[in-house]
């Protein structure tokens, strides 16, 4: 629809809200006298009860969820008692002189009950005025709530992008025993000497206090003493783990170690 249609729209009902007002107006105005009322108090009353049902129609349009169920329950009882005091109004011709001493009805429980709802009407607008005025002034609209929403998954998502998924190193696994033929003799040596200089990980630096207090011995020397230690096992008892709890040595040169003495014991069974 465009502008101009909407605007005509609007004034025309507020045409009619304010002519409904005023027919309305006339009836409350000559209850609230009736249950004692003063001019004043009189000429304001109407404003309590249709004002409050213009404040509750605007909550209901601007809040949702249950706050909108109990704005339209508080539009829907004071329409109710609106249109109670206006049949009462209707009904009773003698309230349209005015007077403070008349009854609204004949019955007297009807008349305790009639005058029970025209005096509590200004005491729950006060209440109910209060609580849905405080409901707006605390509302906030969806549009809001899903910026705020898509602002932070934005945000987790920018964090997980930024931060590099860490991966968990491997666990160190000992080699197994290897099931290849003993390598020559003449090759024992290079061997020996790519294991020694074989590039390591850094780790960091060791503290002085924990760092081993032994000389770096060379392949030469732990295979020497690889023969002493080993010389009486059996060739069973020749392996990588024994080679290298004896010669207190990193298991890549133990098993270096183990291949060279097995390649020598094999040589010395074959001559």
């Amino acid at each position: 629809m465009r502008r101009l249609p909407k605007t005509l729209l609007v004034l025309a009902l507020v045409g009619v809200v304010g002519m409904a007002f005023r027919v309305s107006w006339n009836a409350q105005r000559d209850v609230a006298a009736t249950v004692g009322a003063d001019g004043t108090a009189s000429l304001l009353y109407p404003f309590v009860v249709d004002g409050l049902m213009a404040l509750a129609l605007v909550a209901t349009l601007v809040l949702t969820g249950q706050d909108r169920v109990t704005a339209r329950w508080v539009l829907a009882g004071y329409t109710a008692a609106s249109l109670v005091l206006n049949y009462v109004h209707g009904l009773v011709p003698a309230l349209h002189t005015g007077g403070s001493r008349m009854v609204l009805a004949e019955w007297a429980p009807a008349n305790w009950a009639l005058v029970l709802l025209a005096t509590s009407l200004p005491v729950g607008s006060i209440f109910f005025g209060s609580d849905l005025v405080a409901k707006v002034l605390h509302h906030r609209p969806a549009n809001q709530d899903e910026s705020l929403v898509m602002l932070t998954n934005q945000s987790v998502s920018d964090l997980q992008e930024s931060t590099p998924p860490s991966v968990p190193e491997s666990p160190v696994r000992p080699a197994l025993e290897s099931a290849d033929p003993p390598p020559p003799a003449d090759s024992i040596g290079q061997v020996a000497a790519a294991a020694v200089q074989a590039p390591r990980r850094a780790t960091g630096r060791v503290p002085v206090a924990a760092r081993n207090p032994r000389p770096i011995r060379t392949p030469e020397q732990l295979l020497t003493e690889g023969r002493e230690v080993t010389a009486a096992w059996s060739d069973d008892a020749l392996t990588a783990e024994a080679i290298r709890k004896e010669l207190r040595t990193a298991p890549a040169k133990a098993r270096v170690v183990r291949d060279a003495l097995k390649a020598e014991r094999g040589l010395a069974d074959a001559a």
